[in-house]
């Protein structure tokens, strides 16, 4: 917009074009052998030039910010975290996973996921207390779902939310194969990531609460994290509710890492054994003297 000259001599307007509007001035500029070059584009127009090895660092920076400006702008203060599968049926899609089933190995697969589906309800159930908690301090919301924003446990956390009419976040990662976001994040809300490091930042930085429910390498890649964060001091302590104890148990013995001294037997209060959504909200209230 031009500015009068009146306006234009005032102290606090800016002396500077914004780059979009350099970047408005670049696109009408008169074609020439020298302007249609790549070399002569805005160097933060420049795919080619941003998608480049050497460039690895700001792609860094850029996918850190953007995510942190755009929850800052939403007044999002903190997140409920919700980790999980992104394999175990939804209950009422049980039958037609049974059903897919043809091997003997196949069934007992497919049985074995059906009975996890009660952590898929459970999954909801949660962010449904945590989203209507409603808690607001320093003029930003508290306790925001927060999932990986694929299927299956990450689409319940983000359903929970959805079906009491909250906001939710879903922070999905770019895989060979096809993943769109679950059809319940918030799309304001619902952000792309290349690297899995960067993501896993954005998932602790505002994290109050966490809860990991069954799941597999990607569950387990951020679980163990976290607890090694809290373990070595680099995180304080929060809430980690662990869901399924009979899994848990089953793939990973716990006690035997305590008593093979390779973590403390302290270090087995890190996180708490629960079942319900219920029984964990709890374990976040009396965590932080919340009354909702």
């Amino acid at each position: 917009m031009q500015m009068t000259e009146q306006e234009d001599k005032k102290v606090t307007n800016r002396r500077f074009y914004k780059a979009e509007q350099e970047a408005n001035f670049a696109d009408a500029q008169e074609g020439t052998i020298q302007t249609q070059n790549p070399a002569y584009r805005l160097a933060f127009q420049d795919t080619e030039f941003l998608l480049r090895d050497e460039l690895r660092p700001v792609r860094f920076q850029l996918e850190l910010l953007k995510t942190e400006m755009l929850l800052e702008e939403a007044n999002i203060g903190s997140t409920m975290v919700m980790y999980g599968s992104a394999r175990i049926p939804a209950p009422e899609n049980a039958e037609g996973v049974l059903a897919m089933a043809k091997t003997d190995e196949e069934k007992k697969v497919a049985e074995r996921l059906v009975a996890k589906s009660k952590y898929y309800d459970e999954a909801k159930k949660l962010a449904k207390l945590a989203s209507q908690c409603s808690v607001v301090e320093r003029g930003m919301r508290q306790f925001v779902v927060c999932s990986g924003g694929g299927p299956s446990i990450m689409e319940a956390a983000n359903r929970g939310a959805y079906e009491v009419g909250a906001e939710s976040l879903g922070l999905n990662i770019v895989l060979p194969h096809e993943q769109a976001p679950n059809p319940y994040v918030t799309p304001r809300l619902s952000f792309q990531f290349h690297y899995f490091a960067l993501r896993k930042m954005h998932f602790l930085l505002r994290a109050r609460a966490v809860a990991v429910f069954p799941g597999g390498f990607g569950t387990f890649d951020e679980f163990f994290e976290l607890l090694t964060l809290i373990q070595t001091g680099k995180m304080k302590p929060l809430p980690i509710l662990l869901y399924g104890k009979e899994f848990w148990e089953r793939v990973i013995n716990f006690e035997a890492l305590a008593e093979e001294g390779v973590i403390n037997k302290q270090d087995l209060k890190l996180f708490h054994w629960c079942e319900t959504a219920e029984e964990g909200w709890k374990v976040v209230q009396k965590f932080y003297d919340l009354e909702c």
